[in-house]
């Protein structure tokens, strides 16, 4: 497999976030923090309703780099994040990926970020990737 892009090459996945997406995660994950899976608790939280879990919204970033860009056969090597808005049930965000700087053959740098259906930035931050090669 031969990969191809340069810098400056973007992807994106976009996912409408729906309660059952929440639940599944929450169940998943083990994270059942009430602000997450209780609507009472999140309407009492400084969100004034149930949010998405952040790791959740954040995965959006690896599938868009599994499937899309680098694309099939992409190992992580480490990822950043900032998490700077809440994301809603019913919310629909999109990740995106940048290809930022080429640190060796197969060693990539890429720029992440996810944003909501208003284009608010709700992740941002990078992540390093190990892309298959043909010698």
């Amino acid at each position: 497999m031969v990969v191809k892009f340069d810098i400056g090459s973007t992807a994106t996945f976009s996912k409408t976030i729906s309660e059952f997406d929440v639940y599944q995660f929450a169940g998943i994950s083990g994270d059942l923090n009430p602000i997450h899976i209780n609507k009472i608790a999140g309407e009492a939280s400084i969100f004034k309703d149930r949010v998405a879990h952040g790791m959740l919204v954040s995965s959006l970033i690896s599938t868009t780099i599994g499937m899309k860009l680098p694309g099939e056969g992409t190992i992580y090597l480490g990822q950043n994040l900032k998490f700077t808005r809440p994301v809603y049930i019913g919310d629909t965000v999109t990740a995106k990926v940048e290809v930022a700087e080429f640190i060796k053959k197969d060693i990539v740098k890429l720029l992440t970020t996810v944003t909501n259906q208003h284009g608010k930035t709700v992740v941002e931050g990078d992540a390093v990737v190990k892309v298959p090669i043909e010698e």
